[in-house]
């Protein structure tokens, strides 16, 4: 342990991929809560409500793909340099980070504010649920700089070996948001009602909040990282190499993105409340994958350092045993929702029309946790890897070739059950394709290992 890091290059795997991980995982289970629990306020102020964040949720993922792809890519990029023991080109990224999520949050709220009505009809709006999504989205995208910035800066914190500090940020935006949500939405004392302009505005100060706290961690002197002035100033060699691995991944997260315009278009189809059920069951299957992802933020930085540090066996180890406890995971869960779908799911509504909609539906969703959890962590051993082309590449096969197909073929052939059945069956077929792509990359790297030990033969 040096300046409260964890040393990723030595140790037993399983308990280091542990402390790597649980305190992403436990962050990125406050998020999906702190989205849960924004879904469960709203529900019982209105299904339209909840049809409008359903519709806004997609605009707000292109604008999260922005950070998290950034964030990615200057965490991948640090990782790889502490490993290679280049600190100096490792520390410069935070003040890279502050520059980017400057400027892109000002030209996210400048876009927004000035074509709203139309990203939102592009995303599906309709005319009933367009005043109340236009609300919401607009008050939001205020809280753009600071919830890039916090973006980032998570995946600098867990690159130089300090997970809790990234766990914090996020359990302190997720708590303040899930305090503050009821108290703005219902008003409370002197606090009027606001409705969806509250949930926006809870949004916001989180957000915030996050960012300051994102920022206090960087400038501590225990730091490895720099915010010395001269850092603010663009290195466009430092930024070309963050976003050599973290564009792909801006990429497939607007990918995702334009998933959800496709699914409310289909389901537009079948009225608001089908678009309301698709936000349920995407916020409630969100605890799972947002475990899983929690779970690969904590196998990235240690496949970068890994690489970085030319320890190729024990990368291969890491993926392995970060796959079997996904698998484990995300198979419980699996039955835990198949048992009990109708009691979750009654915990957000007590509206008989939305029930009978939802239950199949969510029991139908969340079978692809079976093939989900394997998945993530191949494309997070790419990620480390510095290989964000194959990563994308991969992700868009299983959303843009098999999913958006699906979703538009399959009600043809089921009814809206085909809409449901589209992400377990894309997941299924991505699951053989990733495997296939993560088994080459294995042999690639054990022929590298062959080689580096014929050449220690040769020198000795």
């Amino acid at each position: 342990m040096k300046n409260g890091s964890l040393d990723l290059g030595t140790g037993a795997i399983l308990p280091l991929l542990l402390k790597m991980s649980w305190p992403s995982i436990t962050a990125m289970f406050a998020m999906a809560l702190y989205n849960l629990i924004d879904t469960f306020w709203l529900a019982r102020f209105s299904s339209q409500a909840i049809a409008a964040l359903t519709i806004c949720f997609p605009i707000q993922m292109v604008f999260g793909a922005i950070g998290v792809g950034t964030g990615v890519g200057a965490g991948s990029f640090a990782a790889r340099m502490f490993g290679a023991g280049d600190h100096a080109r490792a520390k410069q990224t935070a003040g890279q980070i502050i520059i980017l999520s400057a400027f892109l949050g000002l030209l996210i709220i400048a876009v927004t504010l000035i074509y709203h009505d139309v990203i939102l009809k592009i995303f599906g709006a309709t005319g009933d649920i367009l005043p109340l999504a236009r609300h919401y989205l607009i008050t939001v995208v205020f809280g753009s700089p600071f919830l890039l910035f916090m973006m980032m800066a998570n995946n600098l914190l867990r690159a130089e070996g300090k997970p809790n500090a990234s766990m914090y940020v996020i359990l302190v935006m997720s708590a303040i948001g899930m305090v503050l949500d009821p108290i703005l939405i219902f008003g409370w004392g002197p606090i009027p009602q606001m409705g969806i302009f509250g949930a926006a505005l809870s949004a916001i100060i989180s957000y915030f909040s996050a960012g300051v706290l994102s920022f206090y961690y960087l400038q501590l002197r225990s730091s490895k990282y720099d915010l010395n002035w001269r850092y603010l100033i663009p290195n466009f060699s430092i930024i070309s190499s963050i976003y050599q691995t973290g564009f792909p991944s801006v990429i497939m997260n607007l990918v995702f993105g334009l998933v959800l315009i496709v699914y409310n278009y289909v389901l537009g189809l079948y009225g608001s409340l089908a678009i309301a059920t698709l936000g349920l069951c995407f916020r409630i299957n969100g605890l799972v994958v947002m475990v899983l992802f929690g779970m690969g933020h904590g196998v990235m930085p240690l496949v970068g350092f890994n690489e970085g540090a030319g320890l190729h066996k024990r990368l291969m180890e890491t993926v392995n045993v970060a796959v079997k406890i996904s698998f484990i995971f995300s198979a419980a869960v699996f039955l835990l929702f198949e048992l009990f779908a109708p009691s979750i799911l009654e915990l957000f509504t007590n509206d008989a029309e939305l029930l009978e909609m939802a239950v199949p539906a969510l029991r139908i969703f969340v079978s692809m946790l079976l093939f989900i959890g394997p998945n993530l962590m191949w494309i997070n051993m790419f990620i480390g890897l510095g290989k964000g082309f194959t990563s994308m590449v991969l992700l868009l096969t299983r959303d843009a070739v098999l999913l958006i197909p699906m979703l538009i073929t399959l009600p043809s052939l089921f009814g809206i059950n085909g809409v449901w059945m589209a992400q377990p069956l894309s997941n299924l077929f991505a699951f053989f394709i990733i495997y296939f792509w993560k088994m080459r990359e294995f042999t690639l790297i054990t022929n590298k290992m062959e080689k580096r030990g014929q050449a220690t033969f040769l020198d000795n």
